[in-house]
């Protein structure tokens, strides 16, 4: 099993989520996150003032996938979340050892 996170645009989750679950993904989080990478924030203007944005808002999508999904999955991230554009973000990859859930006990890939 591997653990795929992926820091993206905000704009762009529903795209992914919708490419993820075409692919096989059933489960996913979600989290709303503030960062920044090699753009370093950017700056904006209001009011004639002029101010810099340090953490920039993104998603975290973190999703855990049988092997066998797991190609596809990435595939769906990156042809949906990119733009093409500074700040498009990031994919981390992890190997997981085990999954369990906790109503049936069930492990592996059938707790997925």
């Amino acid at each position: 099993m591997k653990k795929i996170e992926a820091i993206i645009r905000p704009f762009k989750l529903d795209e992914v989520k919708e490419a993820l679950l075409e692919v096989g993904v059933r489960g996913m989080t979600i989290t709303e996150v503030r960062g920044y990478g090699r753009q370093k924030g950017h700056k904006e203007t209001y009011r004639g003032s002029e101010y810099q944005i340090e953490f920039v808002p993104k998603i975290k999508l973190e999703v855990v996938v049988d092997e066998s999904i797991f190609e596809k999955a990435i595939d769906a991230i990156l042809t949906t979340a990119k733009t093409g554009q500074v700040g498009d973000g990031k994919i981390f990859i992890s190997d997981i050892s085990d999954a369990i859930r906790i109503r049936t006990d069930e492990s592996g890939t059938e707790a997925l």
